[in-house]
């Protein structure tokens, strides 16, 4: 749009862009406490006028291109020209702010500065005078707060006004008179070649030597001499280099403001100071954080998110629910009766009882037992009725529906008297044993199931009501097992999640909001700098405990290319939401929902970190990859609490991306691995050989999976996964699945095995899950740990390999990232498995010898000195290409 105004918000990183920018234009992006959270600029209308558009550019600390983000936000401003910046200052932070916020001022665009977090200030008791600020600044001045959706508007519309007035801000004089001069006369060089309106810009950045800054203007070799000239004089004046003496006398001159401005409070231990001398304890740290995050974990899959995780996997995908209570409690009482034995003790007894009269039972037994009655088994029980009339049966023992003889009122009996009789703790003695009538055994005879839909207030499940809808309509077979075993058997398998991915994120997110995330990349910066990687390494990480693929983004803030190419092959063997299933299906079979497996779920996710540790250590010594990390430079910012609403936002945010990848992404693929799994070649007992659903076959086997397109090319290609424990075909397709979406494992086993209705709470879905791993009738848990280890660490999902991909802007990087990350989760889970043999079983073979060889290597090149290249040619092996950089 030609009228749109268009409004950059600039600022250091951290300093609250990206909660403004969320407030003022009900977006959503990312927010968190490290740099790098917005790496590309983002775009949005504000909300209350459509035609000013706000542009959310990268956190930065100066205008100087040291970094990606930093190169984003310079040509913005420089080149695309925006019609005001609106330049956040984090308040509790001034100095450090304003160092940007001069540079800002001289970019030739109308400003306003939005003093952020204002009200921690005030916590700290420090005072600023925000008007002596602007006059000193030479632009506006607002007092806000982003968090608390604090003078928002009146900001917005100084910037609206500013835009529309089109006065570019002057800029301040902090530099010496010496050092004016020389800018003056550098100006005076570059004449014309450069915009009015950037002329004092270009000046300092000629003056700072910026070639890449000053490259547009297309300067002549003689006003570069003559500007050299300027430049070196005063250089040889101060005895120091041109860029030092600008930046040294910016902040002189904010110091100037900051006694003016600024009144501090005396000095004092602020509670974020306090609780960090523990957080950030160099022996106290890393045991906080751990116990954080199984704490975090032990939440979210056991206390909170498992219970609401099997309501919908047993309600909405399993049984269907009740809405009315009272009918609930009904159907409820008379399931229990039904279930008293099914009867069987009533019936058997007095079986017994009319046997010992003479009557033969022979046929009613036997019609009794029919699964099915048909109209002779009913014949059958007519006429054993009529010859037991006056039978009754005396002394018949009452059981419960597993077994345990109970009393009258249900109680279970522990204990009986030397007359049969039930003791119970008080001492009252009660019958335990029933008489027979022949009415009491009709009525056991004619007993049925109660029938929820019999009852008010009964929903059906997912899958029950579908496959109704689907049959009434007249539906194909096909069709409905397409939609109920592919579809809902898939995706719904994946959706029964949601609650304990929810809870996670509700967690983590809170503590990415508060400030603790933060303490955490300090507190890894010193443990990840020992092992080559920086902590700026372990921000991506965090970010891809939620999804890979911004994990991998993040790694743009790293400035060495190195040390981003390592942190991107590896941060994705951090356990993301699509591999909580996997995890939490685990955690199922090994203990089950009774006790809870809680320690599972942190013990993969250290997992990963140990894997990206000793990855690290053994790619540093080599020479793609060697060199000292660079430094890690951030801020600790204020613990707070954070914003409701961005806090929602965030939650919502990833949550709605693994909705998003169930409705599209895994909706494909279980429709695909449906097909794969249902259709094949009909070539036994008879069989014509023909292709087509082998479920409409009459002469497809019970096992008809076996014989489909999926069973052939999972059987081709399991023998890469023998040595691992799980070389069977079903495991080997879920596996081949899950590097499409991660989340494709479960959903796939859940098409395999039928189970529409089960999802990882389920004991189907335990048992068909164990099946895979089950070797003579024994659980085999060292192959299931193998599986789920090699899911873990392996190349992610489609969409965080193409990420990668453009990271890496080099084919043969990508390809060595993708086979480093199959190959190192092949052999950890070889190790696993065949370890667990040997210990477990005894078992020693040649898979043996090859996995204590791997670990030999491993810890061979984990361990072995540093090594040392030949660099006489001054040159230093940078890419796979051989492309040597001096």
């Amino acid at each position: 749009m030609a009228d749109t105004t268009y409004i950059a918000l600039a600022g250091n990183p951290n300093c609250g862009k990206t909660t403004l920018f969320n407030e003022l234009t009900g977006s959503n992006g990312y927010v968190g406490n490290w740099p790098g959270v917005t790496v590309e600029k983002k775009q949005a209308p504000w909300k209350k006028e459509r035609d000013v558009e706000l542009v959310d550019l990268p956190g930065i600390y100066s205008l100087s291109p040291y970094s990606p983000e930093e190169v984003v936000s310079r040509d913005f401003l420089v080149n695309d020209r925006p019609d005001a910046v609106v330049d956040l200052i984090d308040v509790t932070n001034l100095e450090r702010n304003l160092y940007l916020t001069t540079q800002v001022l001289e970019a030739g665009r109308p400003v306003v500065v939005g003093l952020n977090m204002c009200d921690l200030l005030k916590e700290r008791g420090d005072v600023i005078d925000a008007k002596k600020l602007s006059s000193m600044l030479g632009a506006p001045v607002v007092e806000v707060s982003a968090l608390r959706n604090r003078n928002l508007d009146k900001l917005m519309r100084q910037a609206v006004d500013a835009a529309r007035g089109g006065v570019a801000t002057k800029g301040v004089r902090c530099f010496s008179p010496e050092v004016e001069s020389a800018l003056q006369k550098v100006q005076a060089i570059v004449g014309d070649a450069a915009p009015a309106e950037l002329a004092r810009w270009y000046a300092i950045k000629v003056f700072e030597r910026d070639a890449e800054a000053i490259e547009p203007l297309g300067l002549s070799r003689e006003q570069l001499d003559q500007a050299e000239e300027v430049i070196a004089a005063i250089e040889k004046s101060r005895d120091d280099d041109a860029e030092s003496i600008v930046t040294g006398e910016r902040y002189d001159w904010i110091a100037t403001v900051m006694d003016a401005c600024v009144k501090k409070a005396p000095k004092r231990l602020t509670t974020s100071q306090r609780i960090d001398r523990v957080v950030t304890n160099r022996v106290l740290g890393l045991p906080i954080f751990a116990a954080v995050m199984i704490a975090v974990y032990w939440v979210a899959l056991v206390a909170v998110g498992t219970p609401a995780t099997d309501w919908v996997n047993d309600n909405l995908f399993s049984d269907g629910f009740f809405v009315n209570s009272a009918s609930q409690q009904r159907y409820d009482a008379d399931t229990a009766a039904y279930a008293d034995g099914h009867y069987a003790d009533k019936i058997d007894g007095f079986l017994a009882a009319a046997g010992e009269k003479g009557v033969d039972t022979s046929a009613v037994s036997k019609a009794l037992a029919a699964d099915s009655r048909s109209a002779a088994d009913e014949r059958a029980i007519k006429a054993f009725e009529s010859k037991a009339k006056g039978v009754v049966a005396r002394d018949v023992p009452q059981h419960d529906g597993d077994g345990n003889l109970t009393h009258d009122g249900g109680e279970v009996v522990t204990k009986l008297d030397s007359k049969g009789n039930a003791v119970l703790s008080s001492g009252q003695k009660l019958d335990v044993v029933k008489t027979v009538t022949l009415a009491d055994f009709k009525k056991a005879v004619n007993a049925q199931e109660p029938d929820p839909h019999d009852y008010d207030g009964f929903v059906d499940s997912v899958p029950t009501a579908v496959t109704g809808w689907l049959q009434n309509a007249g539906a194909s077979d096909a069709v409905v097992s397409l939609v109920v075993d592919g579809v809902i058997g898939g995706v719904g398998s994946v959706l029964g999640f949601i609650p304990q991915i929810f809870v996670l994120f509700v967690l983590l997110c809170f503590l990415e909001d508060c400030g603790y995330m933060s303490r955490v990349a300090f507190v890894m910066d010193r443990v990840f700098r020992r092992f080559g990687l920086s902590g700026k390494s372990f921000i991506p990480m965090i970010v891809s405990s939620g999804c890979g693929v911004p994990g991998v983004l993040a790694t743009k803030t790293i400035e060495n290319e190195r040390d981003r190419r390592m942190t991107a092959m590896l941060t994705t063997m951090i356990p993301c939401s699509a591999k909580l299933p996997i995890i939490s299906l685990v955690m199922g079979v090994l203990i089950g929902a009774d006790n809870g497996a809680w320690w599972v779920a942190p013990m993969f996710y250290f997992l990963g970190i140990v894997a990206i540790v000793v990855s690290a250590v053994m790619l540093k010594k080599t020479k793609p990859f060697q060199g000292e990390p660079m430094p890690f430079v951030m801020e600790l910012p204020d613990y707070h609490f954070p914003g409701v609403r961005s806090w929602a936002l965030h939650v919502w945010e990833r949550v709605a991306s693994y909705v998003k990848k169930a409705g599209t992404i895994i909706f494909a693929a279980a429709v695909a691995i449906w097909f794969l799994s249902n259709f094949g070649i009909a070539g036994w007992k008879g069989g014509d050989g023909s292709f087509g659903f082998l479920q409409g076959m009459a002469a497809a086997p019970d096992t008809y999976m076996d014989y489909s397109i999926l069973a052939g090319v999972g059987g081709a290609l399991s023998f890469i996964f023998a040595p691992l424990g799980f070389g069977n075909w079903q495991a080997t397709a879920s596996t081949i699945s899950a590097l499409i979406a991660k989340e494709n494992l479960v959903s796939t086993f859940g098409v395999l095995y039928g189970l529409g209705g089960a999802t990882e709470n389920s004991v189907s879905m335990w048992q068909g899950f164990a099946g895979m791993f089950t070797v003579a009738g024994t659980l085999h848990v060292g192959a299931m740990c193998a599986f789920v280890a090699f899911n873990m660490l392996c190349a992610p999902c489609f969409a965080a390999m193409g990420t990668i991909r453009r990271q890496m802007d080099d084919p043969k990087w990508f390809w060595f990232a993708i086979g480093y990350e199959c190959g190192f989760g092949w052999v950890v889970g070889l190790l696993i498995n065949q370890l667990y043999e040997l210990f477990a079983f005894g078992s020693f073979g040649f898979w043996t010898v090859v996995a204590f060889a791997l670990l030999a290597a491993i810890l061979f090149q984990l361990f072995r000195p540093m090594p040392t290249w030949d660099e006489k040619d001054g040159h230093i092996l940078q890419s796979l290409s051989e492309e040597p950089v001096a």
